[in-house]
């Protein structure tokens, strides 16, 4: 056969080949694959090809978009507690507690019976420049009534763009008919430090709530002005503090460890041992302090305990921490939504992994920790506290243990003993809130008269506050019980008296009354006061 007739056959014989071969995948298919999607075998390949099928196949019309968002929380959930998957619409909000400001108008507020009551105006802020006071109630914005809408929804229309004009319909105290406000809307400061002040002339103490962008600043201007004023010991409160940035918290520590201290460490799979060390050039590295903490304390607060106790540069006192302790990679996709990718585990200078053991498929369980510690026993005995995890040693050999969160080197208890099932139902029905909101509107002109914590408690203390409010709380579906409101006296003033401040102050007043009886905040007073703020080794 000459060269020209080979050439002929090619195509013939090539096409015979692709027939035949169609023909053995399609027999094998049939007989191995169990009737199998044939794709490769991967889990993105399935999922991909999947949502295809359903996009090209479903009975009905199907917003693909609306799935996707609906799939991804469910499969991140399958890895860990905190891997998590954030939404567009979602993703600003989710940030902006921990940024340095966000653009609105400047107020805080609650709402009572459905109508937006506003607690305190924020000093500096585009509310103040306009005339609003606090209890003030907004009835609507821009037109649209504010009257039994969420929260959430109400911030969104009081938020918006910077230099954006938002008109407010208000309710004043006193005056008979509406007033009308135009708020140009504004940076509004995001403080991440509750309080600050000086227990005695020697003795700073600092309340901090979340580890944001500004917060170590403003650890520094706290630290300054009560330098000033004769600061020769420190208590840093991080109870309820459910974290925020690594970084910040490094910052932090940084300003009370010697040079070349390990703070943290990170390591994971695919992310190597990542350690972070001081720099020497923290001011406070010979101040006494004392660190409290208890079950809310999280994330970044308990890198900064876990320093300080591995360290041995100060005692920690309260309850065991939360224990959370991943380290979660934000991933931007381009329409703005976020994960939240868990990449390492945050372990202490000793070699502790702050994270509490999980398992997969138990979220419910994960979730609920704190409510079985409770009923365990571990807010009111040490010895209901499970060290379950392995031995470690601090700087100077003391024994710490593993197993998640950081234990106090001192344990407070929760103090229950005036506790009554009408103090909890008072507490949980929001019914001492109410009161202290109605009272605070009811009594402003008087309230802005007193100019300190003496004078404020001194009055309140002649208004018969505890029979106002079993009245009150009478009239809203809570049935008074004499003899337990005597027994929970002190706890019902307490709250009261605290809230009440809350409103017609601000928070850092709160915090200065409530730190006068607190068990925690005396114990590290006591400590500090008789130089025993280091500890020692047994």
């Amino acid at each position: 056969m000459n060269k020209e007739n080979k050439n002929r056959f090619v195509p013939i014989l090539l096409a015979l080949c692709v027939i035949a071969g169609i023909l053995i995948g399609t027999f094998y298919a049939n007989h191995f694959s169990g009737n199998r999607l044939s794709i490769i075998n991967t889990g993105s390949s399935k999922l991909n090809y999947l949502l295809q099928i359903i996009d090209n196949s479903y009975v009905d019309t199907v917003n693909m978009n609306d799935i996707v968002e609906e799939a991804m929380p469910q499969i991140l959930s399958e890895l860990d507690p905190h891997s998590s998957y954030i939404s567009a619409k979602d993703a600003e909000e989710s940030v902006e507690e921990l940024r340095g400001s966000f653009s609105g108008i400047g107020v805080r507020f609650t709402v009572q019976h459905d109508t937006v009551h506003i607690m305190n105006i924020i000093k500096g802020g585009p509310s103040e420049k306009v005339g609003l006071l606090a209890g003030d109630r907004i009835i609507a914005a821009d037109g649209k009534s504010l009257v039994g809408m969420e929260n959430q929804d109400i911030m969104k229309l009081l938020r918006g763009e910077k230099d954006s004009k938002v008109s407010l319909t208000v309710i004043r105290y006193g005056q008979k008919k509406p007033m009308n406000f135009t708020v140009v809307r504004g940076d509004v400061p995001v403080e991440s430090v509750d309080a600050y002040f000086m227990l005695d002339k020697t003795t700073g103490y600092i309340a901090i709530q979340s580890f944001g962008e500004n917060t170590y600043a403003e650890m520094l201007v706290a630290l300054a002005e009560m330098n000033i004023q004769g600061m020769k010991n420190l208590i840093v409160d991080l109870r309820g503090n459910r974290g925020g940035y690594m970084q910040t918290a490094i910052q932090m520590v940084n300003e009370f460890l010697p040079a070349n201290q390990l703070v943290v460490y990170t390591e994971g799979r695919k992310s190597p041992r990542e350690e972070y060390r001081t720099d020497g050039r923290g001011s406070f590295q010979q101040l006494p302090i004392i660190v409290l903490v208890d079950e809310g304390s999280a994330s970044a607060s308990e890198i900064f305990a876990g320093a300080i106790q591995d360290n041995d540069r100060g005692t920690v006192i309260g309850r065991r921490t939360f224990g959370k302790g991943l380290v979660q990679q934000p991933i931007e996709f381009k329409d703005g939504s976020i994960v939240r990718l868990t990449v390492a585990r945050y372990y202490t200078p000793s070699g502790r992994c702050i994270q509490k053991p999980y398992e997969k498929g138990k979220g419910e369980e994960y979730e609920n920790d704190l409510i079985m510690r409770y009923e365990r026993g571990e807010f009111f005995s040490a010895d209901s506290v499970r060290q379950s995890g392995p031995e470690y040693k601090t700087r100077i050999g003391r024994t710490v243990y593993g197993g998640g969160g950081i234990m106090p080197d001192i344990f407070i208890p929760e103090d229950t003993t005036l506790y009554t099932s009408y103090y909890k139902e008072a507490l949980y029905s929001m019914l001492i809130g109410q009161f202290a909101l109605n009272f605070t509107e009811d009594n402003r002109q008087k309230l802005n008269t007193l100019k300190t914590l003496e004078e404020m408690e001194s009055w309140l203390s002649k208004q018969n506050i505890l029979e106002q409010f079993a009245s009150f709380a009478n009239e809203h579906g809570l049935r008074r019980r004499n003899l337990m409101l005597r027994r929970s006296a002190p706890l019902f003033e307490r709250s009261l008296y605290a809230t009440i401040m809350y409103d017609a102050w601000d928070q850092q007043m709160r915090i200065q009354y409530l730190c006068k009886d607190d068990p925690a905040v005396k114990k590290a007073h006591e400590l500090l006061l008789a130089g025993e703020s280091v500890p020692t080794k047994e």
